[in-house]
Parts: C-alpha cells; structure tokens; sequence
C-alpha cells in the first residue's frame, strides 16, 4: 500500500534531528522580501534569475574569480558546480563561503549541484564524499525508512560543503527502462507514478531538513524517450502519457516542492501548436498545464539551455525569450562544453532590450523575481535556524554494486 506523503514526511522527520535556533520573525522576513522586490532594478531581477557553470576549483583561479565578482555584482544569483570544480572538501567549502559573501545578505546564492545518486553524482569518494545508491537500487529495496536515513546522510553532507541546491530528485516514470539517459542508469525509481512520488518525497524531505533546496526534473516526463536531450532534439509524442505526470502532481498537491526543473523534450500530447517547441520553452507545458492545471506556483528553472536539444535548433535570444515568456523563472547555463564567462552579460542584454517595447515581458520577468525571492527567503531562513542536525555514518552507505561508484559523466563535468 502506498504510504501517503505526509505520513511519508513524519517518517523521515523521526530519522532526522533537528535544532531549530533564534532568527527574525515571519512578518520581518516578508517584509524585507516585499522591500527587495519595490527596489529591485530590472537589471537586478533579471540577474536573479540566471544560474551559470564557471571554471576553477579554488579560490585563486581567474574563473572562480570572475563568477564571484559575477555573484557580488547582482549578475548572477546562483552557480552550478561540475566535476572540473571539485578537488577537496576544503577548497569547495572555502568557494562556497566566499559566494555566500559576495551575495546580498537577503538573496543568498544558489549553489547547486548534481548529486542524484548512482551514476549521476558529481561529488565522488576520491573527493571525499560518501556514495548514495541510484535510484531504481534504492527503490528495489523497498523501504522508505532506509531511504530517508540515506538521503538525510546525502542531504547533511551538502550542506557542511556549503551547497544550497541539489538537482534532484528525478521523478521521471521509468516508461522505457531502455531510455539511454534515464532508464539505463538507472536514474528513475520505478515503473509506478505512486512508487517515484513516494521515493520523491523521501529526497525532498531528506534535503528540507538539513536546508538544501532540491529540484523535481524532468517535467513534464524524460522516461518514455528513446534519445538523450543532451545530444540533439528529443521527441516524446508517440510514446508518453499523462501518467507521467502524476509524480509531478502528487508532490505538488503534498506542497513536496521547491523548484522543478524542465526537460528538452518534445511532445505534440502536450504542445500541438508550435510542434517543434520543446516543453522547457512552452508555454502550454509551463503555464496551462505546471501553472494551472497542476498548480505550482513555485520556481521553475531550466534544464542546461547549452544542450545540443536546444542550442541545434534555438538561437540564444530565441531560447532565452521563450524560456522566460513560458514562465521560467531560472534560466541555467552549465557552460560545459563550450564555456563563456559573459552569459549573464548576454541574457540581461537579450532580456532588457526585448523588455523596452514589452510590457508583459517586464511583469513575467517581476513574478520570476517574486517566486526567487520568495524561495531565497525560505533557503535563508532554514539557514538561519538551522544549528546542528545529526549526520548518518558512511557505513550507511556501503552496501552498493561493485563499480557503482562510477559516474556516466566525464571527470571534466
């Protein structure tokens, strides 16, 4: 039987210890939220709303560097680490410090991070970090309550590295196991919308309780593809189906939410005007179906806009405008394999001329500036809370897979 999510909750509540310490009042935090939002320039919302990859992996490098004077300037509010950044535990927490120095003390930056588990997981044992089980591993074994402590383990450790947001979890339905960048690695807790829900939850509130934001992807469902988005234009159309919503759905309705990350897929089922948008830049999949019909009125950030699913058919302006009309309100760039430092330069530039002549555009570009405050609010007030939180051994971890360690990405990424 399937444990509803907020009985699911309570479960990895008593598997988590929390302190909660003195910090300022509700109505103090809303109101130093409305004042950042009456004197925000436009340039400074639109920097907000922009997530980049950088280079460096210490302080001292000119690529760290550069996306911190990036963070103190309001261009960016928010980094994306890759494995080119990650040498110790020593260098990535001293990185963290110095961004969360440079950033308003009222907008504190996203520092994010793929961590998933499994194969996708940047931060490896040679580094220093414990392993976490993939996905389908960690759903055969059937029991909520191990999850929660495994991911509460994976949750605290991000947090001492000084991370704020981990891009997980995939809620993906496991349509197609033969899926060559969700199915085969096992990225996808299960077959069943109610079982990737409830191992969704587990994540989420896994993180919650130690402050890290996490992110639902890949919305509005990457599991029933048959080619990998990082690598060209991707079609679901003939093979999805509305049950691929439902874990979506479940953990909106549960309020099990903090972003949700969308996917460079194609699907006609969903978008039959414009056929060759993907739903990252639709507004029917972002605004009629996450918006409305589903009700999130939460952040919804993209999925790496330098892919190939985009950037082969996309011109920066044209993947940037319709990302933010569609209601994005993060627009992330990893700047993996063709990095360039002056992305934030580009997408203000790209947002504040169309905005000139483009009313609407300015009000999408204030509400994506009002759902990020919002959500910063709650990141600084966990932290603000937050004193002490137990941490699980790594023994916890230890029953894994021969060479499950290994991660499908390049050292580099």
């Amino acid at each position: 039987m399937r444990v509803p999510h907020r009985i699911l909750a309570a479960i990895v509540y008593s598997f988590l210890l929390v302190v909660s310490g003195p910090g300022e009042t509700r109505a103090e935090a809303v109101e130093n939220v409305v004042r950042a939002e009456e004197t925000a320039t436009l340039q400074e919302k639109i920097g907000q709303m922009i997530l980049v990859g950088f280079l460096g992996n210490t302080v001292d490098r000119a690529g760290f560097k550069q996306v911190r004077a990036q963070m103190e300037s309001g261009e960016i509010g928010g980094v994306l680490y890759l494995g080119r950044n990650l040498k110790n535990r020593q260098s990535v927490r001293r990185m963290n410090a110095e961004l969360r120095e440079a950033a308003q003390t009222h907008l504190p930056p996203l520092i994010a991070i793929d961590q998933e588990g499994g194969k996708v997981q940047r931060l490896k044992r040679y580094h220093g970090f414990p392993h976490t089980p993939a996905a389908k591993r960690m759903a055969r074994r059937g029991d909520l309550s191990e999850a929660a402590k495994t991911y509460g383990a994976l949750a605290s450790e991000l947090a001492d590295w000084g991370f704020t947001l981990n891009l997980g979890p995939v809620v993906d339905v496991d349509v197609n196991p033969r899926n060559p960048i969700i199915g085969r690695l096992g990225r996808s807790y299960s077959s069943d919308p109610d079982r990737v829900a409830d191992y969704g939850a587990a994540f989420v509130s896994a993180h919650r309780h130690h402050g890290v934001l996490t992110a639902l992807k890949h919305f509005p469902g990457h599991g029933s593809s048959r080619r990998d988005s990082h690598k060209g234009a991707v079609d679901v159309s003939a093979t999805w189906s509305s049950d691929e919503l439902e874990p979506f759905r479940q953990l909106i309705d549960d309020a099990n939410v903090d972003l949700i990350m969308t996917a460079h897929v194609i699907n006609r089922s969903i978008e039959s005007v414009h056929e060759d948008v993907p739903m990252s830049l639709s507004e029917t999949a972002l605004v009629e179906v996450l918006r409305n019909d589903l009700g999130f009125d939460g952040v919804v950030i993209s999925d790496d806009i330098q892919m190939d699913a985009i950037r082969w058919n996309f011109s920066l302006e044209e993947a940037v405008l319709r990302a933010v009309q569609a209601q994005t309100d993060i627009l992330l760039f990893a700047n993996d394999k063709r990095p360039d430092p002056r992305i934030p330069e580009k997408v203000a530039k790209i947002l504040l001329e169309a905005a000139e002549n483009d009313p609407l555009l300015v009000r999408k570009i204030d509400a994506a500036y009002g759902r990020i405050l919002t959500l910063k609010d709650r990141l600084r007030e966990s932290h603000d809370s937050r004193t002490s939180v137990s941490r699980m051994p790594d023994s916890r971890l230890s029953a894994i897979a021969p060479g499950e360690h290994l991660c499908l990405l390049s050292p580099d990424q």
